[in-house]
């Protein structure tokens, strides 16, 4: 068993303040990056509203919404929704759980989960997934940002740099499997991204994958 909901909420809620300061908008995304979250906005933004799930302080839900989006954001921390929400008082962020979103079946055109699977543990990343896909329609899309690779990795160090003192763990997904688990929960990948670290604070591969629930 992995690290449990209520250890990721209260380390977020500690780091908030200063999580959203620090990292306002996409300043730590490459182009290629940008590339696929743009692709992304322009197969959903006409099609419906759009599901950003772990949305933190808001900066990706602002992202899409500057390219003709429309987004409602959720995350497990409400330190973090609060922090979105002065930085973004015209964004729809709540406080919702990955493994229990409150929407119905296909509310959504699609959904973004930009790294914020990273801290869900293995046994419990295919429930996630699986919801994930449940609220968007069919053939609608999805977008999934992690870290590549097998493993965990501690965060306590490099959180406490910056003066917290949190216990936090994330995961390293291979994308194959990422990509078998979205294939498992009803979303078949259209394209994917696997990039080379490019950023002084990246010491791993990331990766992203784009998805489609498909037809009923």
């Amino acid at each position: 068993m992995g690290q449990p909901e209520d250890v990721v909420r209260r380390a977020y809620d500690t780091v908030a303040d200063d999580y959203t300061r620090l990292l306002p908008d996409t300043r730590a995304e490459h182009a290629e990056d940008l590339g696929m979250l743009d692709a992304f906005a322009r197969l959903v933004r006409d099609a419906g509203e759009v599901l950003d799930a772990g949305c933190g302080g808001g900066r990706m839900s602002r992202y899409l919404t500057g390219r003709g989006c429309s987004v409602r954001g959720v995350d497990l921390s409400p330190g973090m929704v609060a922090a979105g929400l002065r930085a973004h008082p015209d964004l729809d962020l709540t406080v919702a759980s990955l493994a229990d979103l409150p929407f119905r079946d296909g509310t959504f055109a699609g959904a973004l989960a930009w790294y914020s699977t990273i801290h869900t543990p293995d046994d419990q990343l295919p429930d996630v997934l699986t919801e994930l896909v449940r609220v968007v329609r069919p053939g609608g899309r999805l977008l999934v940002g992690f870290q590549a690779g097998t493993g965990t990795v501690d965060l306590a160090e490099s959180y406490g740099r910056h003066g917290h003192d949190v216990v936090l763990s994330r995961y390293l997904r291979d994308p194959d499997r990422m990509s078998s688990l979205l294939a498992s929960a009803g979303a078949d990948e259209e394209s994917r991204l696997v990039r080379r670290p490019g950023q002084e604070w990246e010491s791993e591969d990331q990766a992203v994958i784009l998805g489609r629930r498909r037809p009923a």
